[in-house]
């Protein structure tokens, strides 16, 4: 089958465009590790904002971390998608190693 032409007109050529710079911007994700001293634990989670998801945490928002109220960040790691993040995680929790938690803050 052959193409038919588009009728649809420009109002202006795109060479007359040539000099703008589209820029995309992206959120990032977060695949994070926080630690509680009062419980000797460590949680693994993603999210697109660590900061706020820290304090979620701290409130007791979360099932796991409600029984703690001191956790602190201790690592962190940026992905281009939700996906992607989810994935590391997943990785992370997959190994059950507590000593590979801790050579990954540390490493």
């Amino acid at each position: 089958m052959a193409c038919k032409r588009s009728s649809v007109r420009l109002r202006y050529p795109p060479q007359a465009l040539s000099h703008l710079r589209v820029t995309f911007s992206f959120m990032p994700y977060y695949c994070y590790i926080i630690y509680s001293e009062s419980k000797d634990k460590y949680y693994v989670g993603h999210s697109e904002d660590v900061v706020k998801r820290l304090l979620q945490h701290n409130d007791g928002l979360s099932t796991f971390t409600a029984k703690a109220s001191d956790w602190t960040l201790a690592y962190k790691e940026e992905f281009e998608t939700r996906e992607e993040a989810a994935k590391r995680e997943r990785q992370i929790k997959k190994k059950k190693s507590r000593k590979y938690i801790e050579w990954l803050i540390h490493g």
